[in-house]
């Protein structure tokens, strides 16, 4: 996909903006996303359009199931956050990752700030990473990127699968730039919802969550083995 091009002002000013988006995005509960934040996060979909979170799915096989990596999320639920927003192992590992280099590039920022930002699609990610099925999960900070990069890699649409990465915009939107919120899909129920397994939901904490249909944006789709 092209690459918009700006100016050095302009790509100075966005990244500025960027990060606010970063520690932001995943708003729910205690998390509540703001217009500044809607405004920041139009300004990293310009950059983070041809961003692609890692490598070309397509290309890249895995030799991991739904259900190994359903099981490591769900093995997470109880894990919270500290009282400034941090302290998980996922934001700690994505802080300290090659991928943190590269969206530090892309968006301004420094390691440091993701050590506090919302963690939904960090959570995602790190169970991809521990999992061994990174490849096919992707991995990034934010939303939006994470949804473009599936659907770049045909790999986005509107059925609610086992293992499934799906994204949320908590206005009911379909439009991928105003996600809100990311996480795996375990089942759905046949009634309008589907069950899920999410990283920095409720009060912050990693949980099995039902949600109604009408806030999903579109959902994600690793090729997983088997």
């Amino acid at each position: 996909m092209a690459k918009y091009r700006l100016t050095a002002a302009a790509k100075h000013n966005i990244a500025r903006a960027v990060l606010g988006a970063t520690i932001v995005t995943c708003a729910i509960g205690a998390h509540t996303t703001t217009a500044g934040a809607k405004t920041a996060q139009a300004g990293q979909a310009v950059t983070a359009v041809d961003d692609h979170a890692g490598v070309n799915t397509q290309e890249t096989k895995v030799n991991v199931t739904a259900a190994q990596v359903l099981a490591l999320a769900r093995a997470q639920v109880g894990t919270s956050e500290n009282a400034a927003g941090g302290g998980t192992p996922y934001q700690q590992w994505y802080a300290n990752s090659q991928r943190a280099a590269e969206t530090i590039a892309r968006d301004g920022g420094n390691r440091a700030a993701y050590l506090n930002a919302a963690w939904c699609a960090m959570f995602v990610s790190w169970v991809g990473e521990q999992t061994g099925a990174r490849p096919q999960v992707g991995w990034d900070a934010y939303t939006v990127t994470h949804a473009k990069w599936f659907r770049a890699n045909n790999r986005f649409g509107t059925l609610a699968k086992p293992g499934a990465v799906v994204f949320f915009s908590w206005s009911s939107s379909k439009d991928l730039t105003d996600i809100n919120h990311m996480g795996f899909v375990v089942k759905d129920n046949q009634d309008g919802t589907i069950s899920t397994i999410e990283g920095n939901t409720g009060n912050g904490r990693v949980e099995e969550r039902v949600r109604p249909k009408s806030e999903v944006v579109g959902y994600g789709y690793p090729s997983y083995a088997g």
